[in-house]
C-alpha cells in the first residue's frame, strides 16, 4: 500500500522508511508531487501541527493517503519549550549545532541535575476517504552539557537516555528506533495498518 509522506524533511523520510521496515507499505515523499508542505504551523500542541499538515497535504491529493508527523524536544525547566518551535528554534535554517549552543545558553541559570527533557512524536494518518487517526509517543531523557555520537540528527547528541546510558546519538540504529518517540509512534501506526490491511484480507 502505498501512503503521501507529508515532509519535505529528507531526515525524517530516511527515517520513517528504516523503522517501517516493511514491503507492505511504501511512503512516497509529497515533493515527489510537486507540493510544497512550508506551511504556517500554528498549532498550539505537536498533535495541532499535525493535523494541520495532514489536512493540507491531504486537501492537494484529495484520494491518497497522507501520514504527517509534528515532533519537538521539550525541556521541564523551560516549560516544554522549545517544543512545537524545535524545528524553528533559532532560525529555520539555523545549524542544529548552533540550536545546540543556544540550548545549553538557555540552561545556564538551571543546575544541570535538573535539565529532564522528552522528545514526542504525533502522528496523523488521514486515509483516502479522509477518516483521520492519530497516534502519539514520548520518549525520556536528560540533556546533557557536550555533544556526543554520531548517529541520529538535531538534537540526538545532547539527549541522554539514563536507562541506556547514552544519548540517542550514540545508540545503534536498532535501538534507537525501538525506543525513540518517533519509533514507538510508527510502531503504534504500522500495527494499525497492518492490522486492518489483514482485517480487509479475510
Amino acid at each position: 500500500m502505498e501512503i503521501i509522506l507529508a515532509t519535505q524533511n529528507l531526515d525524517k523520510t530516511k527515517e520513517f522508511t528504516k523503522l517501517l521496515n516493511t514491503d507492505q507499505i511504501s511512503l512516497i515523499p509529497i515533493s515527489q508531487f510537486g507540493i510544497n508542505m512550508d506551511i504556517e504551523e500554528t498549532g498550539k500542541t505537536y498533535q495541532e501541527n499535525a493535523l494541520l499538515k495532514a489536512r493540507y497535504a491531504h486537501q492537494q491529493l484529495p484520494h491518497k493517503s497522507i501520514l504527517a508527523d509534528d515532533s519537538g524536544l521539550s525541556i521541564d525547566v523551560l516549560d516544554g519549550y522549545p517544543g512545537i518551535y524545535s524545528a524553528r528554534f533559532a532560525g529555520l535554517n539555523t545549524p542544529y549545532k548552533d540550536k545546540i549552543e543556544e540550548i545549553w545558553h538557555l540552561l545556564e541559570p538551571f543546575e544541570q541535575k535538573n535539565w529532564h527533557a522528552s522528545f514526542h512524536c504525533s502522528l496523523v494518518y488521514i486515509d483516502a476517504s479522509g477518516q483521520e487517526k492519530t497516534f502519539n509517543a514520548a520518549c525520556n531523557g536528560i540533556i546533557i552539557p557536550e555533544m556526543r555520537g554520531k548517529n541520529g540528527f538535531g538534537y540526538d547528541p545532547i539527549f541522554y537516555v539514563p536507562e541506556y546510558k547514552m544519548t540517542t546519538a550514540e545508540m545503534e540504529p536498532e535501538l534507537k528506533n525501538r525506543i525513540s518517540h518517533r519509533g514507538q509512534a510508527t510502531k503504534l501506526w504500522k500495527d494499525y495498518m497492518l492490522a486492518l490491511e489483514n482485517s480487509y484480507d479475510k
